[in-house]
C-alpha cells in the first residue's frame, strides 16, 4: 500500500509532460525523491484506499460474499465521490460511475460499459493481499470492483491478473516467474465468466455469450503480455517504458507498463517508480502499480524510511498494511 501511493505521488508531477520535458526538469534518471509535506498522492491511492477499507469492513462480518461486499464498497467510493480531497483531477469514468452509485442506482447500471480506462485496477492492489481468498474469490471480488465503474471486460481481465501479481509476490514469487504465471493464468481463465460475481454484465455489452465477452478482455491481455516479453527480451533500463508496452491510459497498458518498470528494477523500488513516473503516458498510474509491486515483493524496509513519515494518508496505509502483513 505504501509503495502504491509513493509511486503515485513521484508520478503525479509528470503525468502531462512529454519526454523531453521530464527529462529537462529531472534529467534522465526521472523524479527520485517525494516533494512536499505531506507529499500528495492522486485518485489512484485514494481509490485503493476506498477498495481497501471496504475490504477490511466486510472482512469483520464473514463469510465474504458479493452480497456483502457491493454496498460497502458502494459506500465507500460515493464517500470518495464527495470528499472535499477529491480534487486530484479523477478519472471521468470514475466520476460517472460513481455519481451513478450516489443516485441509488445499481452498479450494472451506473458502470461505464465501454470504458476499459486504468482506474479499473490502480485501485485493485488491495484485495491482492488479503490472505484466505480462494482463487475464485481473488478473481471474482478484484472483477467485481472493476466492474463497479468500469464495465469492459479488458478493464475485468486487467484487474484480475493485477491482484494475482501482488499476491504471488507476496508468497514469494521470483519476479522473472511472473510473464509465463500470467500468460497462464491468462489461458486458462479465459472464458471463465464469473457469474455470481458479475451477474448478466454481459449482457449489457453486446455480447453473443459470456465466454466471448470475457475473452475479449483476456485476448486484450496476452497481447500487452506479448509487448511485455519483447521488451524483457532486450530490456532498455533507460527508455520510455511506453514505448514498449503503451501509455496507461487504458487497463491492460496500465498493468503492462505498470509491471514492465516493475521488472526491470525488481530489487530497486525506487528505480522502479522513478522509471514510471519518468514515461510519456500515465505516469501516476504507471509508477503507482509499479510501486504496489515493488512492495509486494521487498516489503516495507526496502523503501526510504523517512517516507513513511510524509506519504499523504500514512496513518489509512499503515492501518491497511498491518491488518494484512
Amino acid at each position: 500500500m505504501f509503495g502504491l501511493a509513493y509511486g503515485d505521488a513521484l508520478g503525479a508531477p509528470t503525468e502531462f509532460l512529454d519526454m523531453r520535458r521530464i527529462r529537462k526538469r529531472y534529467g534522465d534518471a526521472g523524479p527520485r525523491e517525494l516533494t512536499g509535506t505531506p507529499a500528495l498522492v492522486t485518485d489512484d491511492t485514494q481509490m485503493g484506499i476506498a477498495v481497501a477499507l471496504g475490504l477490511l469492513d466486510a472482512l469483520e462480518n464473514p463469510p465474504f460474499t458479493p452480497d456483502l461486499i457491493t454496498p460497502m464498497w458502494r459506500r465507500r467510493f460515493v464517500d470518495w465521490l464527495i470528499s472535499p480531497d477529491n480534487t486530484r483531477a479523477p478519472g471521468g469514468t470514475c466520476i460517472r460511475a460513481c455519481r451513478g452509485l450516489q443516485d441509488g442506482r445499481h452498479w450494472l447500471d451506473a458502470t461505464q460499459h465501454n470504458s476499459k480506462g486504468c482506474g479499473a485496477n490502480m485501485r485493485v492492489t488491495p484485495v491482492g493481499l488479503v490472505p484466505g481468498f480462494t482463487d475464485e474469490t481473488r478473481a471474482g471480488a478484484a472483477q467485481l470492483q472493476a466492474a463497479m465503474t468500469h464495465g469492459h471486460p479488458t478493464g475485468l481481465a486487467a484487474s484480475e491478473l493485477t491482484a494475482f501479481t501482488v499476491w504471488w509476490l507476496r508468497q514469494g514469487m521470483a519476479p522473472a516467474d511472473l510473464p509465463a504465471a500470467l500468460r497462464d493464468h491468462a489461458n486458462t481463465q479465459r472464458v471463465t465468466y464469473h457469474e455470481r460475481w458479475l451477474s448478466d454484465l454481459w449482457t449489457r455489452w453486446g455480447a453473443k455469450t459470456p465466454e466471448d465477452f470475457i475473452s475479449y478482455g483476456w485476448d486484450e491481455c496476452l497481447g500487452v503480455l506479448d509487448r511485455l516479453d519483447a521488451a524483457m527480451a532486450r530490456p532498455d533500463r533507460s527508455a520510455d517504458p511506453c514505448e514498449a508496452t503503451g501509455g496507461g491510459w487504458v487497463a491492460e497498458e496500465a498493468f503492462g507498463t505498470g509491471l514492465l518498470c516493475f521488472l526491470l528494477f525488481p530489487d530497486d523500488p525506487v528505480s522502479a517508480i522513478s522509471r514510471g513516473a519518468a514515461s510519456s503516458g500515465d505516469s501516476d498510474s504507471i509508477a503507482c502499480l509499479a510501486g504496489a509491486f515493488a512492495g509486494a515483493h521487498l516489503g516495507m524496509a526496502a523503501w526510504p524510511a523517512e517516507w513513511a513519515n510524509r506519504i499523504e494518508y500514512a496513518g489509512t496505509l499503515a492501518r491497511i498494511g498491518r491488518a494484512w502483513d
